[in-house]
């Protein structure tokens, strides 16, 4: 799987509307056929930092995502709420899902 994590500095005065604002990108992307997850956190030493953890089954699957027309929208359309352009880090994995962190196993 393509596995990317990029964080999104947010102008401070569109930070509490940040998912609202990436609302209908957030869900096409997840609605993509290849998307596996498509998630943001926020996070908790800069309320104006935001982090987007996201899965595509193969590198096909994130040339369809880029290639998409709600992408181009988003290139349109986020930049303007952004302080500063995102960072990536960009992998491609030998999984299809998350693996479990035996370190902090849950036992009954």
């Amino acid at each position: 799987m393509i596995f990317i994590t990029a964080r999104f500095a947010v102008k401070p005065e569109h930070a509490d509307d940040w998912i609202e604002i990436s609302r209908a990108f957030s869900e096409a992307t997840r609605a993509e056929e290849g998307c596996l997850w498509y998630d943001w956190s926020r996070s908790v030493d800069d309320p104006n930092l935001y982090v987007l953890v996201e899965a595509f089954v193969d590198e096909a699957a994130g040339g369809v995502h880029v290639g998409s027309e709600h992408f181009r929208e988003a290139q349109r359309s986020l930049p303007r709420y952004l302080s500063r352009t995102p960072d990536i880090v960009h992998f491609q994995i030998p999984q299809s899902d998350w693996s479990e962190l035996g370190e902090l196993a849950v036992t009954a």
